[in-house]
């Protein structure tokens, strides 16, 4: 009693945090009265990644906290309808031929689950890093991978058989296999399998809703045709498709030039969700995008540039619901800090949560940069209106005056020359204000004036192991980086492309004032051979700098 009134107690505490509009999830205990429904009843779904999923010991191997009531009383709070809880099972299989779960694995996986299905949420297990770990084998040693992939599925249907209709299983999760099969035959007899040993199980799991994914969970037409092919063999209406979605993988990482999200980055998100309905929804198939988010987001959330960022999650969560797909965004603890029960990027839900409900205005940039030693004048910006109303520019809570601080002509914001010399005030390097641009419906942009000058680099030495070349930012914001041999052939990782990866190749330390190149990116680079690194700053500034490697010995120069 006292774990349920202190659920209660958190999840008002979230709905006094959580940005004005969003409402706490339904607490439903319905039934489904289809797949359809169901699945629309799911939007917006969470992931509780790197947790049953991870490969050690138990839930908190991988850095996270145990699962609490209090977390999931929190997460419905905020309006999340659904959960997907991504379980890894090999660590906790006996040995053939039974492959026995271990007991205690399995009831705390059912006391989580338990939780969330009491709390009204819609929940969905599944074999999750498996796919990897063993079930990729299949080709060469397919009747063992059948047999402990039945097993698992046979007691786990055993175990959940009476649970709530809102309990729905996935099959496996990114399916992939090694060389040397039939990859489309092979997902197709898995998908098959689980769908007989659920629905052979009896009570609730006659009519389960069932999730069935995409070989690498792609929305590539051909993998999509091969999964529409097992819903048409199967000829069950209490079925779901899946695949995940991470974005056009240039801009997803900040790699090849992909630090915008440009006119191909966002073909690439309109084409997904156009197949995955053309084949799917349209047909009567639900459809849910079981992860979403940006790779980027591994290594470091700031990977892609904030206002970059937000246009793509601005987009996705339109394209969700224009074509009645339910998505769960994928958060591995980089999102949620599930011991503060905060979000590390309020702004990044702010949108998300938004796009729930309607669409939001977004910019062409949310940075305005001032050369700091050059005359200030006025400033146009590009408004993306997405199908709404401007509705002001506000400094803070102040409403700036049209026609003095701002002129707007179609999506054309002007900023004037009288209202940045204000804002900007002694001329010091950094975001000196920040403006907000106001719409009559979704979240408003934002805008941080910046006073800058042109980042100036230093000579260093170092190793492959820790090079860092110093760097005075002046107020400047790293883009993405080149690298290129004197004959003009690209350098490093990825040697297709001139523009590595941002955080794999090189990463800016702006509290250290320097810049960190990686040992992956030296490992690629030839001993002796100059490259020559461009550096792309936010502001449109270009600064040049060599480096030369010697065995483990790096020397750096500017210019």
């Amino acid at each position: 009693m006292l774990g349920r009134l202190l659920s209660l107690a958190l999840a008002a505490a979230f709905a006094l945090a959580v940005p004005a509009g969003v409402q706490a999830a339904p607490k439903s205990q319905a039934a489904p009265k289809s797949a359809e429904a169901a699945v629309a009843a799911m939007q917006p779904g969470w992931n509780l990644g790197n947790t049953f999923d991870a490969t050690g010991a138990d839930e908190t191997s991988w850095g996270n906290p145990r699962v609490t009531p209090e977390l999931l009383a929190g997460l419905r709070a905020q309006g999340f309808r659904s959960i997907r809880i991504p379980v890894t099972w090999s660590q906790h299989l006996g040995p053939a031929p039974d492959y026995t779960i271990d007991p205690a694995a399995l009831a705390r996986l059912a006391e989580v689950v338990g939780w969330a299905l009491d709390d009204g949420l819609y929940v969905m297990i599944n074999i999750h890093h498996d796919s990897w770990l063993w079930i990729n084998s299949m080709p060469a040693d397919h009747d063992t991978v059948l047999a402990r992939y039945n097993a698992i599925w046979r007691q786990v249907a055993a175990k959940f058989r009476a649970a709530s209709p809102r309990l729905v299983l996935e099959s496996v999760n990114e399916p992939q296999f090694a060389a040397g099969g039939d990859d489309a035959a092979l997902l197709n007899e898995l998908n098959t399998s689980f769908h007989g040993i659920v629905r052979g199980s009896g009570g609730g799991n006659a009519k389960r809703l069932l999730v069935l994914p995409t070989l690498h969970t792609s929305a590539d037409q051909a993998y999509l045709d091969q999964l529409s092919g097992t819903f048409t063999a199967l000829s069950d209406p209490n079925l779901i498709a899946t695949v995940h979605y991470y974005g056009y993988w240039p801009f997803s990482v900040n790699v090849a030039g992909g630090y915008r999200f440009d006119a191909t980055a966002q073909q690439d998100l309109l084409g997904t969700f156009q197949r995955v309905r053309d084949t799917f929804v349209a047909r009567g198939i639900p459809v849910i995008i079981g992860e979403y988010g940006l790779l980027g987001f591994d290594r470091s959330t700031g990977t892609i540039e904030q206002g970059e960022k937000l246009k793509f999650f601005e987009l996705f969560g339109y394209q969700a619901r224009l074509n009645r797909v339910t998505t769960m965004l994928w958060d591995n603890g980089q999102h949620l800090d599930r011991t503060a029960l905060t979000w590390r990027d309020p702004e990044l839900y702010g949108q998300l949560s938004s796009g729930w409900r309607t669409r939001s205005g977004t910019a062409a940039s949310d940075l305005v940069f001032n050369a700091a030693a050059a005359p200030v004048t006025a400033k146009t910006i590009t408004l993306n209106l997405n199908g709404t109303g401007f509705a002001g520019l506000y400094l803070g809570r102040a409403a700036l005056r049209r026609g003095v601080d701002y002129s707007l002509s179609g999506d054309q914001l002007t900023l004037t020359g009288g209202l940045l010399t204000r804002l900007l005030k002694d001329r010091a390097y950094g975001v000196k204000s920040t403006l907000s641009v106001r719409f009559n419906r979704g979240v408003p942009w934002r805008l941080d004036v910046i006073s800058y000058d042109t980042p100036v680099l230093s000579a260093a030495t170092g190793t492959t192991d820790a090079f860092s070349l110093p760097a005075a930012f002046n107020g400047d914001r790293l883009a993405t980086m080149t690298a290129t041999y004197a004959d003009g052939s690209n350098a490093g990782p990825h040697g297709w492309t001139p523009y590595k990866e941002y955080d794999a190749a090189f990463s800016p330390d702006y509290a250290a004032n320097g810049i960190k190149l990686t040992p992956g990116f030296f490992a690629e680079v030839n001993d002796g051979s100059p490259v020559t690194l461009t550096f792309i700053f936010w502001s449109g500034a270009t600064v040049t700098y060599q480096v030369t490697r010697a065995g483990n010995a790096v020397t750096g120069t500017a210019g």
